[in-house]
């Protein structure tokens, strides 16, 4: 078979198809064909060796949390499949339920786990998960990670009611799934972007009210204003550093925040003290648990949700589809495809 690999010392031109013996699942796995995946920005980070820890002990790294794929075989004691099921690969590959732990959160896929990034791929059968059927495989591999992490933050860790309002950051996979599962559930959403083009599209999925940070940096006034000055409920904050300190401005007393992503890069440090004054919540996210993703497609399934998929390449153009990233001009998601 064939597979995305990335080795030191790391960077987009390390990105390489190779040729790698066809593997054969054991007792509890499954061989899954792969169809699509998309990518994150952690993938972006993670072929850049600039992911937080060590890419790979080994020196390479196949690449990709999110696919979507269809068993082609399946090894002993498998319960949970057959061949011919359609599946997405999970994020992490051990988080069943529960609330995470270590032992959970060491389980992801792309590392240290070898990714979904290759022709054929053996996966645990309690690392997969079955989708709607009337999904495409290039949506369906737009859930795992991006998804899941909109779901969680807005419905799992956040304790909100119809009318409350959503404030979504940009137009990224976690922001537009979040405008979608937010405007589902009957809240008020609110959300940013630097393009008054994407603003637009962004009320088509339903946003009430959008907000352009680059020709108004002190975006969280906009907020205040949409909310008749109580602030936002929920803010998805995937800027990290750069956008913190308007979050802060923007949530309400009492507002939950959670904290996502660093696209926006580092910014001015915010005065903690400024959580005392207004008691928000600010809690780090990363995606959720097998029974989470599973909730999170009965949802999608009750309310025809469409994934939005932006651009797709073949997956051995992946190189150039982490450029297209790197860019920012997508909308929802990239995706590649077999």
């Amino acid at each position: 078979m064939r597979s995305l690999q990335v080795t030191e010392p790391w960077g987009l031109d390390r990105l390489e198809v190779v040729d790698l013996p066809d593997p054969t699942p054991g007792p509890g796995e499954v061989l899954v064909r792969m169809r699509a995946v998309s990518l994150n920005y952690r993938d972006f980070l993670m072929v850049n060796g600039i992911y937080g820890r060590a890419p790979s002990a080994s020196g390479a790294v196949i690449p990709f949390s999110d696919g979507c794929g269809v068993v082609e075989a399946i090894g002993p004691g498998v319960t949970r499949f057959k061949v011919g099921d359609r599946v997405a690969t999970l994020f992490f590959q051990g988080w069943i339920s529960g609330p995470p732990t270590l032992e959970k959160i060491s389980t992801a896929l792309g590392f240290p786990i070898p990714g979904a990034g290759r022709e054929l791929g053996v996966f645990s059968q309690e690392g997969l998960s079955k989708v709607p059927d009337f999904l495409t495989d290039q949506q369906v591999a737009c859930l795992p990670c991006a998804a899941l992490t909109a779901w969680r933050g807005l419905f799992e860790d956040a304790r909100l009611k119809p009318g409350d309002t959503a404030v979504l950051q940009g137009t990224g996979g976690v922001s537009i799934f979040g405008l979608q599962f937010a405007h589902a559930a009957g809240l008020k959403t609110i959300i940013t972007s630097s393009s008054d083009d994407k603003l637009k599209r962004a009320a088509e999925l339903g946003a009430d009210v959008g907000l352009n940070y680059k020709s108004d940096p002190e975006w969280s006034k906009g907020v205040r204003a949409a909310t008749g000055g109580v602030g936002a409920d929920i803010i998805l904050e995937v800027g990290g550093g750069g956008t913190i300190e308007q979050s802060m401005r923007a949530i309400r007393i009492g507002g939950h925040i959670a904290i996502i992503g660093v696209v926006a890069g580092a910014g001015n440090p915010f005065n903690p003290a400024a959580l005392i004054g207004n008691s928000a919540k600010l809690q780090g996210l990363s995606v959720g648990s097998r029974e989470a993703f599973e909730a999170m497609c009965q949802a999608i399934e009750l309310h025809k949700i469409q994934p939005v998929v932006d651009k797709v390449f073949a997956w051995t153009e992946a190189k150039a589809a982490f450029e297209a990233m790197a860019a920012g001009s997508h909308f929802g998601k990239i995706v590649l495809e077999f």
